[in-house]
Formats: C-alpha cells, structure tokens, sequence
C-alpha cells in the first residue's frame, strides 16, 4: 500500500495540488514579454541592446544608452485554445489587456578622458514574464468518467480515516484530514464517498480499503473548464559599464513574485439510464503565491561598426511558493450526504511552503549593424530543463518527482532572430522565434512558434512603438491527475498587440 500511496502522491504532485513538473514549466517559461520594440524582434536583443527589456536577454544592454530614458508599455492578450476531445473539438477566446512593462535608465558618463571607463548605467525595470491569463474548455463523449478519478484515490483509505467523529460537521472532517501526510489523498478520497460515487465493498468494517462506484455507463459526456490568471513578473535591478568604445559589461539581480489561480469545473451528464448518478460536477480552485531570485551576467563587444557579440548567463532561478486548495462537488447519487454543500470554495486547504529551482540559461548573440539603415539581431539560449528540481530534495515525494522531471524534460534551445529597417523616423521591424518543447516525448508538446512584426516613429525626444506577436504550440494535456487518461490535445494560438511610448530625460 505503501508503494501505490507514493505513485498516488506523485500523480498529485503534477495535479490539481501543483507542486509538480506542471509548476517548473509554469515559472521556467517566460516566453518573449517587454517593449513593443524587444517584441516586434522576438527578444532578439542579446548583442543589441539600447531597449529595456533587453536586460532579460543581456545585462549588458543597459550600458549601451546614450542618454538616460523612461518607457512605458501596455498589451492586449488575445488567447484562442482549440481543444480535441474523444468526438468532438471545442474552442475559446479570452481577450485581456495589462500594463506589463516600465522601466529606466541612468546613464553617468565618466568626465574623466584620460579613464577607459566610458560610462556607468543604473537601470530599474518591470516586466511581467508571463501572463497567466487564460482559458480552456474541453468537451466529449468519455469512456472515462471521473468516478476513476476518486476511485484510484480511495483504494487502500481505511474506512474510518475518511468517517466524520462522532459530532464532527462534515466539512471539519474534511479540512482536518487535509492535515494529514497523506491530506490530499485522502480529501479525495472523503469527497468520493460522501458525494455517494463511491461505496465500501464492506460497510460495517472499519478497515474497509475498497471502494467500487456507483455510476453506469458506456460513455459519459463531459464538459470540463479551466479558468487562470495572474502572473509571473519580474523586477531587475541593473548595473553596465562601458570599457573603451568596444566592450560594455553588466549585471542585474532579478526579484519574482508570482500569483497565480486556477479553477477548473467539470459536469459530467449522460449516464446510463439505470444508473444510479446522472449528473456530477466538481470544482478545484488553486491558488499560488511566492517570490523568487535570479541573477544575470552578460557582456557586450563590438568586433567593429557594423558586427556586435553577446553573452550572457541567468543564475538558476529560486522560487519560494506556497499552494492553497479548495474543492466542491454535487451529485444526484442517493447516498449523497446532505451536508456535502458545506464543502465547498471557501473551505482552503493550505500545503507546507515549497521550492522550485529554476535551472540557469545560457546567451550567445550577434549582430549586424547597417548603420544608420537597419540592423539583423540573433540569440541563442540553452536551458537543460531536466535538472529543475522542487526542494529540499529529502522529502521522499519531491525525491520521486524529481526523478519523474529528470526522466520527462530535457535541454531546451531556442532560437531569436530580428530585424529593423529604419527610413528617416520611422522604423520597420520583424521578429521569429522557435522554441523547442520542453518534453522528451514529442507528442506531449510541440516547438514553439513566433511570429512578431511592428513599427516605431521617433518624435525626437519620444518614441512611439507598436508590435503585433503571435505563436502557436500543440500540447496533450490530461484533465486530471488520474483516473482520465486520454489527453486532451489543444492548439494554443496566443497573438499580442502592444503599444509603448520612450521619454528621453
């Protein structure tokens, strides 16, 4: 029992209580946000510089102004999921908007001719790394209904772990199992059995360990929709260096902070007609907050006037991150418990304060400089995903996770590449990006792909920027943690327009 209890709680780890593979590429993506001039290029900016989102590609860059300067952006999301389902396909659309960048630069250049320090820049930026907005809706004719879900849980639960005290409300019976080493398994467990979807095969023993479902059918239908927001952002602290006229330095100490919430609701209707269930839903809603820390070194060289090289390196990435759950279910079973309603949204469950570990990136770039015309931009970035990890690495079920993470991710490369033509004021500008998938297995994840173009018109001391950024990913995803494994196979279109404004002081 032990061993299945361990696969159980690994299966949770990438489910509905998070702490799993789900949250590493949930904070280890940060995709290509900033200025509308960094998006328009796809965030090809390592060897450039001169923007302030390029910090994320190169510390360095801020040592590449001129002149101190302010700016400010502003996005509208547009995210379109076409999800396949068993028999059938379904869509959404959800449309946000978000100031998601605002940063400066000061720039103090060194009086001094006789020095080879040119310059010191300071830089403060805001980005919001990710934006966690979005939606998912799932719809089929199931073989797979999610009484296998609670069932899986509750094989080898005692009876009486998951029996109210005598005088004890259900839902207090609840949330103190949720207390428990083995919480979550058990809740789960709880909820199927006072939600009469599951029986004991021996109801008049205590230590009763098996459970067998109620409901009837061939096929099920269900309707299942996650609902997310919130954010990942990030906040730099920056510090450059020009050394003569050719080489420039920097680095930068990055603060995250993340919140993130995720509901997901599933009805479940069409039983057989003899069945004794026909209908069930069931809500989870999850929360997430924490901070994290990074730190960023890169440098910047000038072969000459027209070719420009960078490298650059981000420490891992440290997060501190602590998981609340709340659950709710309705049936129509008659051995529903009446006061299973008492269970429901407001009721949080709060899991122990973890640590994911991020692992580092590494940066190479080039440029070609046409002068005053124009300019081509490439980066290079490589991050072995297997190696994150959730800490501390003592506890025996991040130890498994781990080894599940090690064994499902690898290294990740992706490629940027920009371009900007410029007449008079106006400038030109177009971007693409490819990124690989994360996972091992080819059919749990397609590359990444973007496409980003836009324009820019300089007022003089301003400059107005407008960028259109679209990419498009194929990812199979399970509705639950167990008990429904037929993915769901859903194409993210996901297209950003964005529109940012630079003062020079």
């Amino acid at each position: 029992m032990k061993k299945y209890l361990s696969f159980i709680m690994l299966m949770v780890c990438a489910g509905i209580s998070a702490q799993g593979i789900n949250d590493v590429l949930r904070y280890g993506q940060e995709g290509t946000q900033g200025t509308a001039r960094y998006q328009a290029m796809a965030g090809a900016f390592g060897a450039l510089g001169g923007d302030m989102s390029a910090l994320n590609s190169n510390p360095a860059g801020s040592a590449v102004f001129n002149n101190s300067l302010m700016t400010l952006t502003g996005t509208y999301y547009h995210r379109d999921n076409e999800a396949a389902y068993f028999d059938r396909v379904s869509g959404t659309d959800l449309n946000t908007t978000d100031l998601n960048q605002f940063g400066g630069v000061f720039v103090f250049k060194n009086t001094d001719s006789d020095s080879g320090w040119k310059k010191v820049s300071l830089a403060l930026n805001y980005d919001m790394a990710r934006n966690f907005d979005n939606q998912v809706y799932v719809s089929g004719n199931s073989s797979q209904g999610i009484d296998n879900y609670f069932s899986n849980f509750a094989q080898g639960v005692p009876l009486d772990v998951i029996l109210p005290f005598e005088g004890e409300f259900l839902e207090e019976a609840y949330q103190a199992i949720g207390n428990t080493p083995t919480g979550f398994v058990d809740q789960q467990a709880f909820l199927g059995y006072h939600s009469g979807i599951l029986v004991a095969d021996d109801e008049d023993d205590l230590n009763n360990t098996a459970y067998s479902s109620i409901a009837d059918y061939g096929t099920v239908n269900q309707d299942y929709v996650r609902n997310t927001s919130g954010f990942n952002s990030k906040f730099v602290f920056n510090l450059g260096t020009q050394y003569g006229d050719n080489l420039y330095f920097g680095a930068s100490a990055n603060f995250h902070s993340v919140l993130y919430e995720e509901l997901t609701t599933l009805d479940e209707r069409g039983f057989s007609t003899n069945s004794d269930i026909q209908f069930i839903n069931f809500d989870n809603l999850v929360r997430t907050e924490g901070w994290g820390f990074s730190y960023s070194l890169g440098a910047i060289l000038k072969l000459n006037e027209n070719m420009r090289l960078g490298g650059s390196y981000q420490s891992k990435t440290w997060y501190k991150l602590r998981d609340d759950l709340s659950q709710r279910i309705n049936t129509d079973s008659p051995l529903v418990d009446p006061d299973i309603d008492f269970i429901n949204l407001n009721l949080v469950t709060v899991f122990d304060e973890y640590t994911i570990e991020i692992p580092e990136k590494f940066t190479g770039s080039a440029a070609i400089i046409f002068g005053k015309d124009g300019l081509l931009s490439f980066d290079y970035t490589y991050q072995d995903m297997s190696q994150a990890e959730l800490l501390p690495n003592r506890d025996p079920d991040f130890a498994s996770e781990n080894a599940f993470i090690s064994r499902t991710l690898r290294p990740v490369s992706t490629f940027r590449a920009g371009g900007e033509f410029r007449i008079d004021r106006l400038s030109l500008r177009a971007g693409y990006r490819l990124e690989q998938s994360p996972y091992e297995d080819p059919d749990l994840a397609s590359d990444l792909t973007g496409y980003s173009g836009g324009l820019g018109y300089s007022f003089g001391n301003t400059r107005l920027d407008l960028a259109v950024t679209r990419t498009d990913q194929e990812v199979s995803e399970q509705l639950y943690s167990t008990g429904l494994p037929t993915p769901a196979r859903i194409d993210r279109i996901n297209t950003n327009i964005v529109l940012g404004v630079t003062l020079n002081l």
